[in-house]
């Protein structure tokens, strides 16, 4: 497999591109598609079998078992970061080894279902607080250590959209490509 293939297997929905401007319609888009991921991502994935949830998106990736949890560690993440955003002056969040979380014990084997009822949980609450955020709690902001860079929630909100939607991907894809 060459670079190119990979990194489409990689990026099914390419990168995150920002927007030029968060506007109220982008922003109750990105949250809708947010609020909707889990509904979608069950559905995806409620008739996979085990030797199914084993299998990798792509060659050295992980498996579809490993992306479901990954949504659900990076999403807990998520809620926290801007939770924290909310209550304190641009904090400094704290960065968390995610490609070693995916390999984890549980990421690898744990069942599913209860990572699917986290995350209903989970994105109910992100999704009720986002739409509730007023001009001012859109702007705040953290500071990411791992990127040196400061994020605002609008941004997340968009960055988070885009990670439902490419995780979703790697699991729709592949079950295209096996033909499950």
């Amino acid at each position: 497999m060459n670079k190119k293939e990979l990194e489409r297997l990689q990026y099914p929905i390419g990168k995150f591109k920002a927007p030029n401007q968060y506007t109220k319609d982008y922003l109750k888009e990105k949250i809708e598609e947010i609020g909707l991921f889990v509904k979608k991502l069950e559905t995806e994935v409620s008739q996979l079998n085990e030797d199914q949830l084993e299998t990798p998106y792509r060659p050295e990736g992980w498996t579809i078992r490993q992306v479901i949890h990954h949504c659900a560690d990076s999403h807990m993440n998520c809620f926290i970061r801007i939770k924290w955003a909310l209550t304190e002056n641009k904090p400094t969040i704290k960065y968390y080894e995610e490609g070693l979380w995916g390999e984890g014990f549980d990421n690898k084997t744990m069942p599913i279902t209860p990572t699917l009822e986290l995350l209903k949980g989970l994105h109910f609450r992100i999704t009720y607080l986002l739409r509730n955020l007023s001009e001012e709690e859109l702007n705040k902001n953290f500071i990411h250590p791992e990127h040196s860079k400061t994020f605002s929630i609008k941004e997340i909100i968009g960055i988070y959209a885009w990670h439902c939607n490419h995780h979703l991907a790697h699991i729709t894809e592949l079950k295209k490509r096996k033909k499950w």
